[in-house]
């Protein structure tokens, strides 16, 4: 049995649907919000409840053998969120399959995380990876470049910034930040085949997709393929998170947040081959993959659907 966190998020949609067409056995660990509306015609076993809730925790990792560990707050939360859902929530998930005796966890984090950072996301995922590492179970830690589809909450967010933002594009610094797109498949096939890899078990493996994109390059490409054009303009990344802060206080959710921002404070690359080289996968290219569902599409319905959301709640 397969149990995954955050299976209703952006990887783990994709990748219980992969699971669940391979006739692998899965549960999920959702709160009752999130069961309301599931992406699956015929959904996996489900146990209610929340990763805070130390008794639905071990309920739902009796019978285990892999943990999948998804669940974050990363696209909406604050950094109190951050701490709770990222940092503690892993914490009693340690706890409960350590008791239950599972016999390995794999977790997806960010290039560039690390428990000393700077930035709030990137020194939480680090903070995640070492609790993971000291915590007496085989691991699998991947470490994700920038993960892209066709319902992502970055590259969307910027196509529909263009959408909704007249004449011009606010771009934070120069856009001479270095990411390392991964498309979403190329993932969630990475995800799986570590299941079945003994070189993965107690690993780190930094993965990005075939090739590396400056911000001001990715943004260019989103207005070429989208067929939107504006003029981009610098602004000082702090002016950003000012304007961010901001508009979270009027509106629900945010296109550009505080995590966004931190993901674009510093390159976040791994090495070209590493795809290949653990999984046997030949990644997609980044424009390739964005004509084959982001050429004329509107997102005006979108970005009123994403802002007017309401946040997860945390119990």
């Amino acid at each position: 049995m397969i149990l995954v966190t955050g299976g209703t998020g952006f990887i783990g949609r994709h990748l219980v649907k992969r699971l669940m067409a391979e006739g692998r056995p899965v549960r999920l660990l959702l709160t009752e919000q999130r069961t309301r509306r599931l992406p699956w015609d015929n959904p996996p076993e489900i146990v209610v409840g929340s990763i805070l809730d130390e008794e639905v925790l071990f309920r739902a990792v009796t019978g285990v053998h892999v943990i999948i560990h998804l669940e974050n707050a990363q696209w909406w939360g604050r950094p109190r969120d951050l701490e709770r859902v990222e940092l503690q929530g892993t914490r009693n998930l340690i706890t409960a399959a350590r008791a239950a005796r599972v016999g390995r966890i794999i977790t997806v984090s960010h290039l560039g995380a690390a428990s000393a950072s700077a930035y709030s996301l990137l020194r939480y995922k680090g903070m995640v990876e070492d609790a993971i590492r000291a915590s007496g179970l085989a691991y699998t830690i991947i470490r994700s470049g920038l993960v892209f589809g066709e319902e992502d909450a970055f590259v969307n967010h910027i196509a529909m910034q263009l959408r909704v933002t007249p004449l011009m594009f606010l771009m934070p610094g120069r856009g001479e930040v270095v990411l390392h797109p991964i498309y979403i498949d190329d993932l969630v096939t990475a995800v799986v085949e570590s299941l079945n890899l003994i070189d993965t078990v107690d690993n780190v493996i930094e993965i990005g997709g075939p090739e590396y994109i400056t911000l001001e390059d990715l943004i260019r490409t989103v207005m070429r393929v989208s067929g939107v054009s504006r003029m981009v303009i610098s602004v000082p990344p702090y002016v950003l998170r000012w304007l961010s802060a901001i508009y979270t206080r009027i509106m629900p959710r945010s296109l550009i947040t505080a995590q966004w921002m931190d993901i674009l404070a510093t390159n976040r690359t791994a090495r070209l081959g590493n795809l290949f080289q653990y999984f046997g996968i030949r990644p997609r290219r980044f424009e390739d993959t964005l004509l084959t569902y982001m050429r004329g599409r509107r997102y005006g319905w979108q970005v009123l659907r994403y802002t007017l959301r309401r946040r997860p709640k945390v119990i």
